[in-house]
């Protein structure tokens, strides 16, 4: 290369980086974040500016109603009764009635309870939280005693503490007379024979084996039997607890007990159900589809007058159901049909290879579901199964038709007592449901949210 060459040549190569420049003001900050959620379109313009419209219209008359305008201090109806100076009929009294709300708000809890025997219920509640919170928690140890704690001691305790125990299974299935705890009632030994009789047979068949792991399904079928055995056998004994009957529970406390006793149930029972309705069985098949698709086909407000008034027509005389037991049931199998085509929704979009390789390495059938066809499966469908148990709880509403009074049915009962008879009593109570509903059903959505992130069930580019 010549001399002048080497003067002319413009090649040039850096040695170090330039340090990062920041991104362009427009696409950053809060005017990037506004450009690119609210106004990235000229249709989500719009829609951006008809939910701020809906905002200014909604959002302050509300605030005012429930906050600036309310009243909070006072004793019977003549503190909510008070028109704003200058008023006139019918919209200018004053807002909330805060002070109704807070003189019942014991009885939206716990119904017709009795006052002295609210110590259990507070109890029960204290030990669902105890439970609950550990296993909502991802990095909580000892998972495997908390879901027994949570599947097998609280139900029993919760049963043990709301009902008062002493149960009288002789009468329940018309053979006894009056329950007597070892006494000498034909009823009760007959019942306590059988229990005892499924209990040797479940330790028989433990002691024979029938296979080494513990979630063997013939192993947990009959472990599941057998809590059952022993529940009612504890059930039945008298604790000198004070009995009290399912007709004066009421509030927040059977809408409690409807929800998580229907979501405890459906989701193992819809499993069942998705795992039948595409089995290779037909007879396996054929049940499963007609169970899933009657439940479906029928509203919940039939199921719950079905059960309630029809269902008895068609016992022996003398055998009936505790009402709030026959709503359990059919809101449990209500829920478990829809949670059956969530779940076979998810597993329908797991692909043939998982089963495939499953085969491949020799796993049985519900060694596969358990250990990789189902955790995917269930990973996929979170939103619909939250989805699903957030319906459920609102559909507790319902059980109002066949008298159980639960949270929102408490609130109506309370507007016939004319002691806070006043124009805002109604719209106060509702205002007050709508938020604890709020409350609940947006936890587990929140819930949903985390638990979809923590598992990165979305599939990123």
């Amino acid at each position: 290369m010549s001399d002048i060459q080497a003067e002319t040549d413009l090649t040039y190569v850096r040695d170090e980086m330039l340090a990062e420049a920041p991104p362009p003001i427009r696409d950053s900050g809060l005017l990037g974040w506004l450009r690119k959620n609210l106004f990235s379109s000229w249709f989500n313009t719009l829609l951006t500016i008809v939910a701020l419209a809906i905002i200014w219209f909604v959002v302050p008359p509300l605030l005012e109603f429930a906050l600036f305008d309310a009243v909070w201090q006072g004793e019977g109806r003549t503190a909510c009764l008070t028109m704003q100076q200058g008023g006139q009929l019918p919209n200018d009294w004053f807002g909330a009635c805060w002070p109704y709300v807070g003189d019942y708000l014991a009885q939206f809890i716990y119904g017709r309870y009795p006052i002295e025997e609210r110590w259990r219920v507070d109890i029960v509640f204290v030990l669902f939280v105890i439970g609950l919170v550990p296993l909502l928690v991802p990095t909580a140890p000892y998972k495997a005693v908390n879901l027994v704690y949570m599947a097998v001691f609280f139900p029993a305790v919760a049963l043990l503490l709301l009902s008062g125990g002493d149960f009288d299974y002789g009468t329940i299935i018309g053979i006894g007379a009056e329950f007597a705890p070892f006494g000498s009632d034909l009823g009760f030994w007959i019942d306590y024979a059988l229990i005892t009789l499924v209990i040797a047979a479940i330790a028989y068949a433990w002691a024979r084996g029938t296979g080494t792991n513990p979630l063997d399904p013939i192993k947990l079928v009959l472990t599941i039997m057998g809590a059952l055995a022993v529940l009612l056998l504890v059930l039945g004994v008298d604790f000198g607890l004070e009995v009290v009957p399912t007709s004066i529970w009421g509030g927040l406390l059977v809408t409690l007990v409807l929800a998580v006793t229907g979501i405890a149930a459906s989701l193992p029972l819809g499993i069942v159900l998705a795992l039948g309705r595409r089995s290779q069985m037909p007879i396996v098949r054929f049940f499963c589809v007609v169970f899933i698709e009657f439940w479906r086909g029928v509203p919940l407000i039939t199921v719950l007058f079905m059960s309630s008034v029809m269902l008895p027509l068609f016992l022996p005389e003398g055998v009936s159901f505790d009402k709030l037991l026959r709503a359990l049931i059919g809101v449990a199998l209500f829920s478990a049909a829809y949670m059956a085509e969530v779940i076979r929704g998810g597993l329908q979009a797991i692909p043939k290879g998982q089963y495939e390789g499953a085969d491949a390495v020799g796993l049985a059938y519900w060694q596969k579901m358990r250990l990789i066809i189902l955790p995917q499966a269930l990973t996929l469908v979170i939103p619909g199964i939250v989805n699903t148990f957030i319906g459920l709880f609102k559909d507790t509403t319902l059980v109002l038709i066949i008298g159980l009074f639960d949270f929102l049915g408490q609130i109506q009962s309370s507007f016939t007592d004319p002691t806070w008879a006043t124009p805002v009593q109604a719209t106060t109570a509702y205002l007050f449901a709508a938020c604890v509903y709020w409350v609940f059903c947006f936890s587990m959505s929140r819930y949903s949210i985390f638990t979809e992130n923590r598992l990165r069930t979305g599939h990123k580019r």
